[in-house]
């Protein structure tokens, strides 16, 4: 029975929506954007609220919109849009300055989504622990790519753009998967993104002519984007509703592993003439312009043997990050039980 005039007490009964997890799980899945080889779906996994976001973008691509899926997706989304707009360049700096202080920060944030999701994986069956070796296979695979520096070749044309975009939707509701690491696989990286820079210099501008030029790339890639959420979202609700088990443990994998990929103790290397950094090459005109503040994030990363303090400093960073993260997910962790065990 339902009546035209809910009244708050109603709506806080019928939609339950834990706000606080949501905007901080939307703020720490906007900081993961901002770092290179961090998913935001990783974050909202050691929130403890994707499966509640998977569905609510599946209800909202099919157009069942309700209150719950309203209320939470604006809570995701205004809080990846505060730390993005808020905490980009902060981000780009410490990265920058203190990569090991961020990438062990990480570590943590993202370990804590273990106990989370182990609590709802058991009881540990043949089909939890076969997709947790399949999630543990597939992400070391990426992060191998990603350490053996694979990337695709420059191409832009409009089908493999419409791809593009689709990956890129894909890695940001995947847990453990970047979506610019996706792209630079598929040689795509520098397109896209220039092409995203250069639209907004034009409409900041309102040079009409320069946004036409740019809509051989943006439309592709807008389809693309969403093919990827709406393709993908309906697909993880699918497999987590009728493969539970097995999609837990698959995402417990990928949790496990994806911390390979963000070994803390990496410094830049200072670019020289010759090099070729996002696919431009160095040259005396450019050098200063390469080696500036802005671009040191895009710099070769080269490991470090850290001292005493580093690690000892990296251990208490990523035991904070767990902390943080586990201290979330107590917020509203009796519902959480409880859907889990309404929809086994």
């Amino acid at each position: 029975m339902s009546t035209t005039h809910e009244s708050v007490e109603d709506f806080a009964t019928d939609v339950p929506v834990p706000i606080v997890r949501c905007v901080l799980g939307g703020v720490l899945m906007g900081l993961a954007n901002l770092v290179p080889g961090i998913s935001g779906g990783t974050m909202l996994v050691a929130c403890g609220i994707y499966r509640r976001f998977i569905d609510a973008i599946s209800d909202a691509t099919r157009f069942k919109l309700s209150k719950r899926v309203i209320l939470t997706l604006g809570c995701v989304v205004a809080g990846a849009g505060f730390s993005i707009v808020a905490l980009a360049s902060a981000i780009s700096w410490a990265l920058a300055e203190f990569r090991w202080v961020m990438f062990a920060l990480f570590i943590g944030l993202t370990l804590g989504g273990v106990p989370i999701l182990w609590k709802l994986a058991k009881p540990m069956g043949k089909d939890t622990i076969v997709g947790l070796v399949l999630g543990l296979v597939a992400m070391g695979a990426l992060v191998f790519l990603q350490e053996s520096g694979a990337g695709g070749g420059s191409s832009s044309g409009f089908v493999w753009l419409i791809v593009g975009g689709a990956a890129a939707a894909s890695a940001m509701i995947l847990p453990g998967v970047s979506g610019a690491f996706l792209l630079l696989l598929l040689g795509l990286y520098e397109t896209i993104i220039g092409a995203i820079k250069d639209t907004l210099s034009a409409a900041k501008d309102a040079n009409v002519e320069a946004l036409v030029d740019q809509l051989s790339i943006v439309v592709p890639v807008g389809i693309g984007v969403v093919i990827g959420v709406v393709g993908v979202s309906n697909l993880l609700r699918w497999v987590l509703h009728r493969y539970e088990r097995a999609t837990l443990g698959f995402l417990l994998g990928l949790i496990l592993a994806a911390p390979l990929g963000l070994y803390p103790f990496r410094e830049g290397v200072e670019p020289e003439i010759g090099d070729v950094i996002k696919n431009e090459v160095v040259t005396a005109e450019n050098l200063d312009e390469m080696r500036a503040h802005d671009n040191a994030k895009d710099w070769e990363q080269r490991t470090f043997a850290p001292s005493a303090v580093q690690v000892l400093g990296a251990l208490g960073l990523i035991a904070v990050g767990f902390g943080v993260t586990m201290g979330i997910a107590k917020l509203g962790g009796e519902e959480e039980a409880q859907e889990s065990s309404a929809s086994a």
